[in-house]
């Protein structure tokens, strides 16, 4: 198993220290996210303070980019990083692509599949010169010149990650992608009863072996060296919990666990402002499946322990590098890498 960090956004100078502390702590990826900022950026400084840890987007929103322009990008990570680039896509929710991003949204899970396969296609016309005939049903990819053509790397394969939370969208990663990025508010049992088996459905329909798909997941994590930043660290994963509940997005991952309700409600709350009481509406037997609670030193075996199995690389939920109520860093790799 793979243990994995993120990155938030920061001047560059701070982005290529931390990125090379981060590959000298041992951590295998470093992964960034598209929010309030550009999530590209950042790796393009990390990949040239770094020689091996690997880089990624967790994730970079597809539709607000067409497939040219996110393959001209992801070419460039690929090739300034040596081969260490991971593309990772999501596909956000209608109305932030329609309404913030200005782009189309309709039938997201075959569109992204759509969008992954033309991706490809402009891939092997930069590494191979094939003819640009991709015709999809959302995108087409026909006319290329030598001018645009940044030419062939040395290490062509760049793996595409596909975000997600319902079944439908684990069969769209199934179908199209290397790697499937768990969202944080999942549980042990969310993976193995519904995601798995749905990126196996998406695979068993083009013949591929699901077990080439790689799961990815950042963990809500609840730890502290003392009581007091145990205490805070839960009040944040409540919070954080009780966000992406209030979502109808999250609702499967809330009816797996029996609560068929508790998204309404948070979603009524939301709308009162009520943030207080949503974070406190989060019941505890909620929590314990879906955070790994303990003291630093026992979470990296714990966490080994609950994804083992199911996931392929793992990291702590909004950690980077040394930050936070968090100093068990070396026994934490350790743990995964055992």
């Amino acid at each position: 198993m793979k243990i994995d960090t993120l990155m938030a956004p920061a001047p560059p100078n701070v982005l290529r220290e931390q990125a090379a502390q981060l590959e000298a702590q041992g951590f295998d990826c470093i992964w960034t996210f598209e929010a309030m900022s550009d999530p590209f950026i950042p790796l393009a400084h990390a990949a040239a303070a770094t020689s091996k840890i690997e880089i990624g987007t967790n994730i970079a929103v597809a539709f607000a980019r067409s497939p040219f322009s996110m393959a001209q990008i992801a070419w460039d990570l690929q090739r300034d990083s040596g081969g260490r680039f991971h593309l990772g896509l999501g596909t956000q929710v209608r109305a932030h692509v329609e309404r913030r991003f200005s782009a189309d949204f309709d039938h997201p899970a075959a569109r992204i599949v759509d969008y992954i396969k033309c991706l490809r296609a402009i891939w092997d016309c930069f590494q191979n010169g094939s003819k640009p005939s991709y015709d999809g049903r959302f995108y087409k990819f026909k006319l290329m010149n030598p001018f645009f053509n940044p030419g062939p790397l040395d290490h062509p394969s760049i793996p595409v990650y596909l975000a997600g939370v319902n079944a439908r969208m684990c069969r769209a990663a199934g179908e199209a992608a290397d790697g499937f990025h768990v969202h944080p508010m999942h549980s042990p049992g969310y993976v193995r009863d519904i995601i798995k088996p749905s990126i196996a459905e998406g695979a068993k329909l083009v013949g591929r072996d699901p077990s080439s798909v790689a799961l990815y997941a950042p963990v809500f994590t609840i730890t502290g060296d003392t009581q007091a930043q145990f205490d805070e660290m839960e009040r944040t994963v409540r919070g954080q919990i009780s966000f992406y509940g209030s979502t109808p997005s999250y609702s499967a991952v809330l009816e797996y666990h029996g609560y068929p309700d508790l998204g309404r409600q948070l979603n009524t709350l939301m709308r009162e402002g009520k943030v207080k009481e949503m974070a406190a509406a989060i019941p505890d037997a909620l929590l314990e499946h879906l955070a790994v609670i303990g003291k630093p030193s026992e979470i990296g075996n714990i966490m080994r322990a609950r994804s083992e199995g199911l996931l392929d690389r793992v990291s702590l939920y909004s950690s980077m590098g040394s930050d936070g109520h968090f100093s068990k860093w070396s026994e934490l790799i350790s743990a995964i890498h055992t």
